[in-house]
């Protein structure tokens, strides 16, 4: 796929986009896609007071920290002030800013476009290099150039930049409890996030490419996006390449004729066919073995195939989302991936955060699960103790929210018919020397969490505790933890602590 056609596809997606947060992330991957670059972003200004008040970043290998912020700001200031897009290839020598100012930052080169709407510098797209093998051209720049103006219009139209400051988004509370509904839990500011994508995903008919580690929920946000399409009165159809031999993916994909190879006895309709009007969803696609790629690419760009063992052109209608919890991009470099493919499937995509990057979902998630846990093994456990919640908020979950689920199902397992509270006896002995590990290791830099995110989460175990001591009767709650009930209904509210139904 050329840059035209990049161009275009981005053209596409944002007539259909008209949630300004959801524009700046849907062009910042576009941008990082069709100029190549390490780190990639868009700040927006308030057209009043010119101060950045939105910054969006793509960056593959999550180097972002406030050096680079500083940089992106102090590039994107040069540009405003002057009226012109900066173009550098040795950033640390540029005689345009002070001599030390980038000397603790890796930076190597980097490019700044103004982005204008009615004239007005409205926003800047910064594109930076960190390793010296790539290198931008003058070409890079136009790129930038066009993508400016592009986006641009579609910025000033879909959201006047004036009344982003005064009219909110759709409600947070709203898209969360849009999306209950189809077992998307959580309330995290990277979840919510997720769900705007999701949400314009599914007003887009569209490729989507969702990309995250195993357990995050793939497959019921893929689900989502299907029911709430214009697609929904039709299949969605599921091919997880992860589960079939190699040799039989095509016949799955494909379908074929009787006779066409040893065992086929019957004819069989393949899954595109079977997802006609609807939607396919490929889970791990980086598994489609290569020479089915090449097949599957020329269903792509022409919508027609053939049964195996057929000479009958088949066309179908389908929508394709495509999962995957290895990076595409990766496998393209290191040859396991045909480019042109990826290309093809990354029209609309959407970074599905692994559990450890929403960690402030931990306590909703593990008291939803012990409750439904609970509830299908007669007990009455409701939640768990500070020193299991310590351990579940300072665990990896390289399984994430699976691995969540699955702890939560053995600990209700373990606990006794009559006990409201899970506590840590109730741990089976490897994760008792884990929490122990933890705690002598509480002190460490690098598993401390912000002050403000440490006591929330210690507030809402500390009043979901009291209350089911007080089997939630408000008042006594309140009392037990010294506070008006007042006070613990409004912090109810805030922290989404509802009693067991």
């Amino acid at each position: 796929m050329n840059e035209y056609e990049k161009l275009i596809s981005l053209i596409s997606l944002l007539n259909n986009i008209t949630d300004y947060e959801e524009i700046l992330r849907v062009s910042i991957n576009k941008i990082s896609e069709i100029v190549q670059t390490d780190i990639a972003s868009i700040l927006m200004l308030n057209p009043q007071t010119q101060d950045t008040i939105k910054t969006v970043i793509h960056d593959e290998k999550d180097r972002i920290s406030g050096k680079y912020h500083l940089v992106n700001s102090t590039i994107s200031g040069w540009v405003i002030k002057n009226k012109q897009p900066l173009f550098s290839t040795n950033l640390k020598e540029d005689k345009r800013f002070k001599s030390d100012i980038f000397s603790k930052v890796q930076i190597e080169q980097c490019i700044c476009v103004p982005i204008i709407s009615s004239g007005e510098i409205t926003g800047t797209i910064v594109a930076l290099n960190i390793a010296s093998k790539k290198s931008f051209n003058e070409s890079d720049l136009l790129k930038l150039q066009r993508i400016g103006n592009v986006i641009s219009p579609y910025i000033y139209k879909n959201k006047k930049i004036q009344e982003y400051f005064s009219t909110p988004n759709l409600s947070d509370e709203t898209l969360l409890n849009k999306y209950k509904n189809f077992g998307l839990m959580g309330r995290s500011s990277k979840f919510i996030e997720m769900l705007r994508a999701i949400d314009s995903a599914a007003k887009c008919d569209v490729k989507v490419l969702l990309q995250g580690e195993t357990g995050t929920g793939k497959e019921l946000i893929a689900q989502a996006i299907h029911k709430l399409s214009a697609r929904s009165g039709n299949n969605m159809v599921t091919l997880d390449c992860g589960a079939f031999p190699p040799n039989l993916i095509e016949s799955e994909l494909f379908g074929h004729v009787k006779g066409s190879f040893t065992g086929a006895i019957s004819e069989r309709k393949g899954l595109l066919e079977e997802s006609h009007g609807g939607t396919l969803f490929i889970d791990e696609i980086s598994l489609l073995p290569l020479e089915l790629q090449s097949r599957f690419l020329r269903f792509i760009q022409e919508g027609q195939f053939r049964q195996i063992g057929s000479n009958q052109v088949k066309e179908v209608n389908v929508r394709i989302i495509a999962a995957s919890s290895s990076s595409l991009l990766k496998q393209v470099n290191e040859g396991n991936f045909r480019e042109e493919l990826y290309y093809r499937l990354n029209v609309y995509p959407i970074e599905i955060p692994s559990l450890r990057k929403r960690s402030d979902d931990i306590p909703l998630l593990t008291n939803i699960f012990i409750q439904n846990f609970s509830n299908e093994q007669t007990k009455k456990a409701e939640t768990v103790d500070e020193e299991i919640m310590y351990l579940l908020l300072n665990k990896q979950w390289k399984g994430n929210i699976r691995e969540l689920e699955n702890f939560c199902e053995r600990l209700v397992t373990l606990v006794s018919s009559n006990k409201s509270i899970i506590t840590k006896e109730c741990l089976p002995a490897e994760f008792q020397k884990e929490l122990k590990k933890l705690k002598s290791l509480s002190a460490s830099p690098e598993i401390m969490k912000p002050l403000e995110t440490s006591l929330q989460e210690y507030e809402e175990q500390l009043i979901r505790i009291a209350l089911i001591q007080n089997n939630w009767n408000q008042s006594k709650a309140a009392e037990a933890i010294c506070i008006k009930e007042q006070t613990l209904r409004y912090k109810m509210k805030k922290l989404s602590i509802l009693p067991p139904k």
